[in-house]
């Protein structure tokens, strides 16, 4: 059983925020205390009773906006994130596997992916096809696949050649059998790892999206949008748009904090069976 007690001082701090983040991503219309976009106040308000966080460039509470926001940025990541480790990881360990013209072909296809800045590529597919939640999920969940398959290939080459994996070819078990059984439980230290930084990156991608006009489309609400709205205010010394900054901020190194956790967890886990 987990004891809250032995989690180390910054683990625990990002569990705490991962959480906070997350109940108000599910229960956002149960918490916000004003609608997504009803208009409750004058333009940029300070904070009060009334707008614990002030209003932003339309007078609507900003607190409100920040938890829809949650709701929106948090939603599109995690679904991005899961759609490129399944197809990245998957693939990855099919190419380390089959090997021959498939494992050339799948490299080629990522290095000529990778070769193209991810802004830019995300920028320019986005500019020419509809912007919806869909579309954004997909493009930033295959973009984002390359560096999943990257780092499943190289791990899964090196397990492939262990004895394990051998005896199971000798078996004459197939490759699903091969990949989810044998691979794929051997591969999960730095996938977990790996798998924090992608939704960071999942998060800065569609801020810089929404920041540039092509993310998430008003009035629906997200961080890097709501930046975009208030960043006028900068200006005049009204905090508006550093708050779903700092938010933004929050939520990367709470994850990365509970990604590095468990990432030490399961390698020292790891270490005591093998030494028992």
């Amino acid at each position: 059983m987990l004891d809250i007690r032995r989690i180390p001082l910054g683990a625990l701090l990002g569990l705490i925020f991962t959480a906070l983040f997350l109940i108000a991503a599910v229960f956002a219309p149960w918490i916000a205390p004003y609608g997504l976009g009803e208009i409750v106040g004058n333009v940029w308000e300070p904070g009060s009773a009334s707008f614990w966080l002030g209003t932003d460039n339309l007078g609507r509470d900003l607190l409100s906006r920040m938890i829809y926001g949650a709701r929106t940025t948090i939603f599109i990541a995690v679904v991005a994130t899961a759609l490129s480790f399944t197809l990245g990881a998957v693939l990855g360990f099919t190419a380390a596997v089959a090997g021959g013209w498939f494992d050339t072909l799948m490299s080629r296809l990522v290095d000529l992916l990778m070769s193209i800045p991810t802004l830019i590529f995300g920028l320019v597919v986005l500019s020419v096809l509809p912007t919806t939640i869909v579309t954004l999920i997909l493009v930033m969940g295959i973009l984002d696949s390359t560096r999943v398959y990257r780092l499943s290939r190289a791990v899964a080459v090196d397990i492939n050649v262990m004895d394990f994996v051998e005896a199971a070819k000798l078996r004459g078990e197939g490759r699903a059998w091969i990949i989810f059984r044998e691979i794929l439980p051997n591969a999960l230290s730095p996938l977990v790892s790996e798998l924090g930084l992608r939704f960071i990156y999942a998060v800065l991608f569609l801020s810089a999206l929404s920041f540039l006009g092509l993310g998430v489309q008003p009035p629906a609400a997200d961080w890097g949008g709501m930046v975009k709205e208030n960043k006028d205010g900068i200006v005049f010394g009204i905090p508006a748009a550093l708050i779903p900054a700092a938010a933004i901020a929050a939520l990367a190194i709470s994850v990365n904090l509970v990604a590095d956790w468990i990432l030490n967890r399961t390698t020292d886990l790891k270490g005591g069976r093998g030494n028992a």
